[in-house]
């Protein structure tokens, strides 16, 4: 017998608009065990998702998505709204190659209005969606749903500012407070949500006194003591109102509400409904993350995102993997910026609420004092970065390569173009597998190398990275290190660390027959590929790792093409622009003409699964590239 037999006999979400709140309940409960049942399996994000169980039934209770719209921020605690959109018999798929996304995606389902992946975008977008539908004369529902983790973030406000002073109708945020984004929130506008649950007993008082003030029989009493009643109600509203700053940017405030009663969401709801006939209401809801399985309400940070798991004993499943040879990248920068930082108490690190994930947690414990995690904010991240620098201190932001994109114009404008020593390191850089699109770090290349004054740098190895590190802090400009997603090599980490000689690359083997030019994590690939030439097809491969994208260590290259038939380069990235576009320029620029192959990312968007399949995929595995740069090298002239 079924364990959600609700569930299983739910042919459309359409049906859910009709149950009683017996079966909303019933329906919640049978969610939650799929959900708990089927991430066990697969892996995937979960505390987050078991948080907005009963918010999602409530929300099909009331709407129809098919006609009405919904934005899920980040779209990571979507796997609800999936289960009751016809997706659930694909959850095994979940993450996999050519699976079930992660996140939402609008050509997976019709009922994924906006994708999604990087926080506080949910506003925006479902604002835009409530224009569109004015100015053709349509009518339904949007709504956008925001933890108040995306709220740090000034796009949600620049959302409200406009949503407010349009007084749009029919126009829902939902604000979704769990106080969590991974790590826990940060910074005042916590302390004020957390404030507004405190205020939730402002509208008893009122209702109280105004009555009172009713039932005294001397109307010019009545009505003296009215006006004085609301000068008191003005003053004391600043103190006990919840969401009075929402109402200041023209929304109709409503809640708390408990996020797990399905009772009290469908009554809010409701209400809500009515009130966005006049203009744009906001639902504070609060929930908890990993409500339902007590693990996970324990530590929801570490049941986040989860590998495979024992869901009786609430233990992770070790997977049968090998060993890794080294630490991971992200504990080797973590442990040396803290090294660093105890020889130097200029040294602060800076990241936007990864601090785990980017390995600052190591910093934090160890100076906390010299360690800011500024929220899910990575525009103010960095211009925070540039007002450090001003005063002479030397900060590191530790952001994903994925989330940099966000502050590209604070890199520009305020670190660039006025030279301040910031350094960059930036996580996940290239194929991150899993996460998909959103989360591939592969442009940070490109779009950093136009920038002026920037050094940017990747490491071969996690000794390389510690190098780069002490020479990125001390290069008195603006400097990048990108490195990859999971572990080293095991390279012997030198100790004390040697600073690199900006610009310079590094010969890793002599060869006449054709040069490759390999950067950062494809710098180990480019050895064995060579031996591997050497071998089968009797090539001498020259091989460089070029350690700096910018400068780029031109003599060297271009030496080393001048003997060589014909050039290969190799990247974790973006082609255009790229690593291989900036050796092609300046082989360009000496007049140098050599047949060229790019070994990179191609111009298009890699979907998620499984990093070895969408590296073959792309032709960048051992033995793709083995056959690519065989074919090309059969395909070239004789040397002049």
């Amino acid at each position: 017998m079924s364990s959600h037999p609700l569930l299983d006999s739910l042919a459309a979400p359409q049906q859910i608009r009709h149950f009683s709140l017996g079966q909303l309940e019933q329906l919640a409960e049978e969610v939650r065990g799929f959900l708990i049942d089927s991430v066990s399996e697969t892996g995937g994000h979960f505390s987050s998702n078991l948080g907005v169980v009963e918010l999602t039934v409530a929300l099909f209770h009331h709407f129809d998505f098919l006609v009405d719209r919904i934005v899920w921020d980040v779209g990571h605690q979507s796997y609800p709204h999936k289960i009751l959109t016809g997706r659930k018999d694909r959850f095994p798929t979940l993450r996999q190659h050519h699976g079930l996304s992660g996140f939402l995606k609008r050509d997976e389902s019709p009922y994924d209005h906006f994708g999604a992946g990087h926080a506080s975008t949910s506003i925006s977008a479902a604002l835009g969606m409530a224009m569109a539908r004015d100015l053709q004369k349509q009518d339904f529902t949007s709504i956008a749903v925001i933890g108040d983790g995306s709220m740090t973030a000034g796009m949600a406000f620049e959302g409200l500012n406009q949503a407010g002073y349009l007084e749009t109708r029919k126009f829902l945020v939902i604000l979704n407070d769990n106080d969590m984004s991974i790590n826990p929130n940060v910074g005042s506008l916590q302390g004020y949500l957390n404030q507004m649950i405190s205020g939730q007993y402002y509208k008893r008082w009122r209702d109280r006194i105004e009555g009172a003030i009713k039932a005294i029989p001397v109307q010019s009493v009545s009505l003296r003591l009215a006006k004085a009643a609301k000068w008191s109600e003005e003053s004391f509203k600043r103190i006990a109102v919840p969401g009075l700053l929402f109402e200041d940017l023209g929304f109709c405030y409503i809640g708390p509400v408990k996020g797990h009663e399905v009772g009290a969401l469908v009554k809010a709801l409701a209400e809500a409904k009515e009130r966005m006939a006049e203009g744009p209401v906001l639902l504070h809801v609060q929930t908890q993350k990993g409500y339902g399985y007590k693990p996970a309400e324990k530590d929801p940070m570490k049941w986040h995102g989860v590998t495979a798991f024992d869901a009786e004993a609430g233990e992770m499943l070790t997977a049968d993997a090998p060993k890794p040879a080294g630490p991971s990248y992200t504990q080797v920068f973590g442990s040396t910026l803290v090294e660093l930082a105890r020889q130097d108490n200029k040294i602060v690190g800076i990241t936007a609420a990864m601090l785990d994930g980017t390995g600052l947690n190591l910093l934090q414990q160890a100076i906390p004092e010299r360690c800011f995690d500024v929220g899910i904010a990575e525009q103010h991240a960095v211009t925070f970065a540039a007002g450090l620098a001003v005063q002479g201190m030397r900060p590191v932001c530790a952001i994903y390569s994925t989330f940099l994109q966000r502050g590209f114009d604070q890199v520009l404008h305020d670190v660039c173009l006025q030279n301040l020593p910031v350094t960059f390191a930036l996580d996940r850089a290239g194929i991150v597998g899993a996460d998909g699109p959103t989360h591939h770090g592969l442009y940070d290349l490109a779009y950093l190398r136009c920038m002026p004054n920037m050094i940017l740098m990747a490491p071969k190895d996690e000794n390389e990275l510690r190098r780069m590190l002490l020479t990125a802090i001390y290069s008195n400009g603006p400097a990048t290190l990108r490195y990859p997603r999971g572990n080293g090599s095991g390279a012997v980490l030198e100790d004390p660390i040697t600073p690199l000689p900006i610009g310079k690359a590094e010969l890793l083997r002599e060869g006449n027959d054709l040069l490759l030019v390999a950067l950062g994590s494809m710098v180990a690939p480019a050895q064995a590929l060579a031996a591997r030439l050497q071998q089968t097809e009797n090539l001498a491969c020259a091989v460089i790792n070029a350690r700096f994208v910018k400068p780029l260590d031109e003599a060297m290259i271009v030496h080393w093409a001048r003997q060589t038939r014909g050039v290969v380069t190799l990247e974790e990235g973006c082609e255009p622009g790229g690593f291989g576009a900036a050796v092609s320029e300046a082989l360009a620029r000496k007049g140098l003409t050599r047949p060229w192959l790019s070994c990179a990312i191609p111009d298009q968007i890699v979907q998620h699964g499984d990093s070895r399949k969408l590296l073959d995929e792309l032709g960048l595995s051992p033995d793709a590239l083995f056959r690519r740069i065989t074919a090309f090298h059969q395909g070239l002239p004789a040397l002049d």
